[in-house]
């Protein structure tokens, strides 16, 4: 089904809108085009914001005059952040007009902006999906009745003050000159006897008062491993059931947004070790798109995972505490300064809206600080409700 209009509803400026719909596929394609009046004010706009935080010699920060600014930065990259604007102020009122509830970022491609003409753009966007939940209380009561033991047996406390002897007799050997391979080597192929105590001196040297203290705290620590293991082997089991048993209409877009995320986070891996993704793919003897079609099954479930936790909070009306959500967006601005703070927030909201779905699935207490919030707009449509 396609609708056109020849100017949008609502506060958006956007004429020659064109939308069309594929409800099998559960996509939707928006075409418009913002006048180059609506253009000039975003590149107004854009102007005014990057002034504020140009740094140009001889001028204090934020008090750059606009021309300087602009001989700087040029008229083309202006436009661009001109049209960035214009599309975060007025997709989504166009989506508002057309009653098209999305489910992620629309991905946008749009003309080269120029000045004094109306900007082009093309947006695709993944429906909300109609999702029929099982009974997830009914499915969290039955793993929450299956415990682990999570205790620390004697040998494993054994085998980990072992490891640790080993790895002090590995720093002994290279703080006396012994090449720090071959050190390795001899810690690994000496025997036990022949290995370093733990004693109050080296323990002291890591903080701990005596070698008892160390020995319970080590062993605390293994719990927690074994604890934390139990935890996310639990929340895979009741994830995968909750996945097996939910009827998703899904659309397709959503497996290329997870795709895409999932390559990204390889080049992110690959970069901290200082390969590039062409290189791996040498490596491996893929290629990207060979690459993408191996994880499409993983792509699969992880949008399943994504819809589901967000249905169940829906239903559930879990939301993060504004004030802890805050809390921890100033914590993370100080790690990623130049991240847009709308950008950041959604990450983390969503993060923090997630474990509180698994820990109710898992029968424990939400975080202090969350709250139960009004009902939020529905990720999708629920064909049936296990309340």
């Amino acid at each position: 089904m396609t609708n056109d209009q020849s100017k949008s509803s609502g506060m958006s400026h956007a004429t020659n809108i064109k939308v069309s719909r594929d409800d099998a596929a559960w996509e939707a394609e928006v075409k418009a085009e913002i006048p180059a009046a609506a253009m000039d004010t975003y590149r107004a706009e854009a102007l005014k914001e990057i002034q504020k935080t140009a740094k140009l010699d001889g001028f204090r920060p934020g008090k750059a005059p606009e021309d300087a600014v602009l001989r700087v930065y040029g008229e083309p990259a202006l436009l661009r952040a001109a049209a960035e604007r214009a599309i975060q102020s007025e997709l989504p009122e166009i989506f508002a007009a057309q009653k098209l509830l999305i489910v992620e970022t629309p991905r946008v491609t749009t003309d080269e902006p120029v000045a004094g003409k109306p900007l082009a753009f093309t947006a695709r966007a993944a429906l909300a999906p109609e999702i029929k939940l099982p009974d997830y209380k009914a499915i969290s009561t039955k793993h929450q009745a299956v415990k682990e033991d999570t205790s620390v047996t004697d040998e494993e406390h054994s085998q980990a003050m072992t490891h640790l002897r080993r790895e002090r007799h590995r720093i002994d050997k290279i703080e006396a000159g012994t090449e720090p391979q071959k050190a390795a080597e001899e810690s690994r192929a000496a025997e036990e006897k022949d290995l370093p105590t733990l004693d109050d001196a080296f323990v002291q040297s890591l903080g701990y008062p005596d070698a008892a203290v160390f020995s319970e705290a080590l062993r605390k620590n293994i719990q927690n491993e074994k604890e934390l293991r139990a935890t996310e082997k639990r929340r895979a089991a009741i994830l995968d059931e909750l996945v097996k048993d939910s009827k998703i209409s899904y659309p397709a877009t959503l497996r290329e947004y997870e795709l895409d995320d999932m390559e990204e986070r390889v080049k992110g891996d690959l970069a901290q070790i200082h390969q590039t993704f062409e290189s791996y793919l040498t490596e491996i003897k893929k290629t990207r798109e060979e690459l993408r079609t191996s994880w499409k099954d993983a792509a699969d479930k992880r949008a399943k995972v994504r819809l589901i936790l967000a249905e169940i909070a829906r239903k559930e009306m879990l939301e993060p505490d504004a004030a802890a959500l805050e809390h921890e967006l100033s914590h993370a601005k100080e790690h990623y300064k130049d991240a847009s703070d709308d950008i950041l927030r959604a990450h983390i909201s969503h993060g923090m809206k997630n474990e509180m779905v698994l820990r109710f699935l898992e029968g424990l207490p939400a975080p202090s600080e969350a709250r139960q919030a009004g009902n939020p707009e529905p990720v999708g449509h629920t064909s049936h409700d296990h309340s």
